[in-house]
């Protein structure tokens, strides 16, 4: 089973350990109600659209709210580390969190104990605390955008924040900081490079590049880049292939933009539901 593992930008969520279900357009977990309009519930809901496409059961949550304090993530993380080797997940995805290398140090040693290694994919904060520990490598998947492979990319960086100026976030740039991050050994087993053109990467350098259709409205909402990570999880869920999975996904967030045809008003939900028709399209592409 596909678990994921994010914040709910609300200080009262307390964590909730459950199953995911679709209730009326909105993500409940736990006896809550959530919008999936960005942020941890986007990639929640195109995870679930994803798994329900490919005949797989719903993805469990482990959630806590957080509004960027931190008390909740180091909440999650010590329910996390308590818990986890308990559990028994294929695939184990960690989205909004607090970097914190410590606590990051705590789970994945939980990981580890766990009966069967789940594939493990990061994005956002984890991805920052996994580079930031040193133990990228142990990734199967990092989904980040340009401005977060520069982070990568910078050996010295120990937080975003220090990213050296001359390591630019330049889309022209991108294989080149690609190949510094693996050099470094700063990136996970692939890379699904999220941006005007996405690109899947491993240490070879990049594999693949997707580029059409483009919807311009798609950079003004919020959460494009999270529904691209929910569809991989489900798709390594169901056992592609890690580097396939990064590209349908990219693809196929693409093709739920153009039937979504969003304007800069539009909200994630409305891509959310074309989800399984640019999947279907983006499969039967593959390479």
């Amino acid at each position: 089973m596909l678990a994921i593992v994010g914040t709910i930008p609300d200080p009262d969520i307390p964590v909730l350990d459950g199953p995911i279900a679709m209730v009326d357009g909105q993500l409940a977990v736990g006896g809550q109600k959530f919008a999936p309009d960005r942020g941890t519930p986007a990639l929640l809901a195109a995870a679930a659209a994803a798994c329900r496409h490919l005949g797989l059961d719903l993805p469990h949550a482990f959630l806590v709210g957080d509004e960027g304090l931190g008390k909740g993530s180091r909440m999650l993380y010590a329910y996390l580390a308590q818990n986890l080797p308990s559990r028994s997940f294929s695939t184990l995805a960690f989205h909004y969190l607090q970097p914190d290398v410590d606590w990051h140090a705590k789970v994945l040693l939980s990981v580890q104990s766990m009966t069967a290694l789940p594939l493990l994919i990061a994005d956002a904060g984890f991805m920052y605390a996994a580079k930031m520990s040193g133990q990228a490598g142990e990734y199967a998947l990092f989904t980040p955008d340009a401005g977060e492979l520069a982070f990568l990319a910078d050996e010295t960086a120990p937080h975003p924040f220090y990213t050296r100026g001359f390591i630019l976030q330049d889309e022209n740039r991108i294989p080149e900081l690609i190949a510094r991050a693996y050099e470094h050994h700063n990136a996970a087993q692939c890379l699904l490079v999220k941006g005007q053109t996405d690109r899947v990467a491993n240490e070879k350098g990049v594999l693949t590049q997707i580029t059409t259709p483009c919807q311009g409205a798609m950079e003004a909402i919020g959460g494009t880049g999270d529904t691209v990570t929910g569809m991989a999880c489900g798709l390594i869920e169901a056992g592609l292939a890690v580097p396939l999975a990064a590209h349908v996904a990219a693809q196929a967030n693409r093709y739920a933009g153009e039937l979504a045809a969003p304007t800069p008003a539009s909200q994630i939900g409305e891509l959310v539901t074309h989800i399984p028709a640019a999947l279907q399209r983006a499969l039967a592409e593959s390479p």
